[in-house]
């Protein structure tokens, strides 16, 4: 069996391929969010986001284009916390609920794309590494990207339930501050392990 030696791309590279896909995904709905609170109120806010988000999906589902990972996550999330924000009535408790639920159902879909045999590290790495589409059909990395999978469910779920705790008894000043460092301990340690976890195994693997 022929095996072809790959490095893994530059973070500059990884990044300039990153970045648009998180502007359509992430950005962009951050922002039609803000101005349309200004210009329309919470609903209209909501409501201008999320017709973007489907609008850059059915765009690419009109056009044939292959649909990243990173905007069907954002899309599902978006989603999730909008259905919540209109049923709760700005209620402060809701409206800090709302990232803890997206980040619970990231987790979920971290863990059913394992059983579905299509693990969701995958689909988001072919998104960020541009790695020849043969890669990806290995045996060794297609279990590789399953570990990877379960280990961001984990870490998503540890997310939402600590988040969950914190919002249950801490007052809303103390809660903000705590959820941004437990969310960026957990986030940086994943990205930490994960990626040493990746480049062990191709190592691995081509040794």
């Amino acid at each position: 069996m022929e095996h072809h030696h790959l490095e893994l791309p530059r973070l500059r590279v990884v990044a300039r391929r990153a970045f648009p896909q998180l502007l359509e995904a992430t950005l962009v709905p951050l922002g039609l969010f803000y101005a349309g609170l200004v210009a329309l109120g919470p609903k209209g806010a909501i409501f201008t986001a999320l017709a973007w988000s489907y609008a850059a999906v059915l765009r690419r589902l009109w056009r044939r284009e292959r649909l990243p990972g990173v905007l069907l996550l954002a899309t599902a999330g978006l989603t999730a916390r909008s259905l919540v924000a209109v049923a709760s009535h700005d209620s402060l408790f809701v409206y800090f609920l709302q990232p803890s639920l997206a980040t619970a159902l990231l987790g979920g879909a971290f863990l059913l794309s394992v059983p579905l045999g299509m693990p969701l590290a995958e689909r988001l790495a072919q998104d960020f590494l541009p790695l020849p589409p043969s890669f990806f059909k290995r045996p060794k990395v297609r279990q590789l990207f399953t570990h990877i999978s379960l280990l961001w469910a984990l870490v998503s779920l540890a997310n939402a339930a600590g988040t969950l705790v914190l919002l249950l008894s801490w007052h809303s000043g103390a809660f903000a501050a705590a959820r941004t460092g437990l969310s960026s301990a957990l986030t940086v340690g994943g990205i930490a392990v994960s990626s040493w976890w990746f480049r062990r195994g191709l190592r691995l693997h081509q040794g």
